[in-house]
């Protein structure tokens, strides 16, 4: 095998005699088996959006993962009784394995780059199963900073795994910290 230089990166160059180029070559098992799965697997479909949340007129500026938690507080409720109820989330917003920003009480969104946004629930949807909080749309109600989330105008909250959690409490003021992940799209345009 010999390296030939494209690009300024060596790429390998094979020879008709090379190993790789005969007939003869073998096929690991667990790679064919790899291979079946992937071509025969019926294929992942994406979460239709729920109505209510309609972006014909908006475009993506930008679609962060989110890995956190949902906070919730022992309180009393209007009939007298303890119960858990939902504080804040904090969350780290990923995109391309990178952390990108977090995501906090308000509802807020801050980036690395110093631009934030505060959302008002402008319409929501159930979760996938009765674990999952709700998927949301909000409405951009206040901007900060300059970068990528300058020009957003609202934010969908997507896919949501976990964060769910009820039922009676024994402490007052104590807290419960439940996970949930789920994506979130920045979006800018006209509403």
């Amino acid at each position: 095998m010999q390296m030939l230089k494209e690009n300024g990166l060596a790429q390998p160059q094979l020879k008709s005699d090379d190993a790789l180029s005969s007939a003869s070559t073998h096929f690991h098992p667990a790679l064919i088996m790899t291979a079946a799965v992937l071509l025969f697997a019926p294929a992942a479909h994406a979460a239709e959006v729920p109505a209510g949340f309609d972006t014909d007129r908006l475009t993506v500026v930008a679609n962060v993962h989110a890995e956190g938690v949902q906070l919730y507080e022992c309180k009393e409720d209007r009939t007298g009784k303890t119960q858990w109820q939902f504080r804040e989330p904090l969350a780290t917003l990923i995109q391309d394995g990178v952390t990108v920003g977090r995501h906090f009480s308000g509802p807020s969104w801050e980036f690395t780059d110093g631009s934030s946004v505060i959302g008002k629930v402008e319409a929501e949807a159930p979760g996938a199963t009765k674990d999952d909080i709700p998927w949301l749309m909000l409405r951009v109600m206040k901007r900060g900073g300059d970068g990528v989330l300058t020009n957003v105008i609202a934010v969908q909250r997507l896919d949501t795994h976990g964060g769910l959690y009820s039922g009676r409490c024994g402490t007052e003021e104590a807290f419960h910290v439940e996970p949930y992940s789920a994506q979130y799209v920045f979006l800018t345009g006209r509403l």
